[in-house]
């Protein structure tokens, strides 16, 4: 019996190490993020770097997602006269699906990428055990500001790639003959106030579970510069398959 549960032990320990880091690094950051001293300078410096700098590849990709689902609508629904219903199709589907998680997708592969990158870096060089030398507690100067950065900047970028992409899949909508008019129309018709709601509060989670992921990556590096490069692709594997998780767990919900 044991020969045969060794094995099992053995791949279940990374997943429940995981589990336990993420853990108890979700409740030091909320704890010292309503009780310690914010780093304000930081927290703005990764605003800034999760969100302005994330528009541009947010947008490019939101609007040619909008306008490949329009290709495609366009074509399908034309050939049996419901063309009118284009709008709401690509809006409804930008909106409660692909944009939120697109930029949760793009900010993994652009900012949880080089999150992990940074602190693993810091982590090897010692530049951590520096901060606690100092005084100065790693969770409130290097995960709180990326999380709060990414908690309020994913529900912005998630805004761009919904208009973005709706306003992508009129461009096609006209170059296969539905009119504006009728585009627009149809998006006020079906799409509500709540479908937005329902779209946005996927946003601050997706930025929680990236935001966290990468900074217990890098925080757990080790083995000098093959260790970066580990933790990097795995904050980036791990946060889009969580992404994809707590969005299907978040429609359930929401439904």
């Amino acid at each position: 019996m044991n020969a045969l549960l060794s094995p099992v032990t053995r791949q279940l320990e990374p997943i429940l190490s995981f589990i336990g880091e993420v853990a108890i690094l979700v409740a030091d950051a909320f704890k010292r993020l309503f009780t310690g001293r914010i780093e304000v300078k930081e927290t703005i410096n990764q605003m800034a770097f999760v969100g302005v700098n994330s528009v541009p590849i947010v947008a490019l990709t939101g609007f040619f997602s909008g306008a490949v689902f329009s290709l495609y609508l366009s074509t399908f629904l034309n050939r049996y006269g419901a063309g009118s219903f284009v709008g709401a199709t690509v809006a409804l589907s930008m909106i409660r699906e692909i944009g939120p998680v697109l930029a949760g997708i793009m900010v993994a592969a652009r900012c949880g990428s080089a999150m992990a990158a940074q602190i693993g870096t810091m982590q090897v060089t010692e530049q951590v055990d520096a901060l606690r030398m100092l005084s100065v507690h790693p969770t409130n100067y290097l995960v709180i500001p990326r999380m709060v950065a990414s908690i309020f900047m994913l529900p912005i970028l998630a805004m761009i790639c919904m208009s973005i992409g709706v306003g992508g899949g009129l461009l096609i909508a006209m170059s296969e003959n539905i009119a504006p008019g009728t585009y627009l129309t149809s998006i006020t018709q079906f799409v509500k106030p709540e479908d937005i709601i329902k779209g946005l509060v996927k946003a601050p989670v997706f930025g929680l579970i990236i935001s966290i992921v990468a900074c217990q990556q890098g925080m757990r590096t080790s083995n000098g510069a093959v260790g970066v490069g580990r933790a990097t692709t795995n904050s980036v594997v791990i946060s889009m398959v969580l992404v994809y998780v707590a969005n299907f767990l978040i429609a359930q919900l929401t439904n």
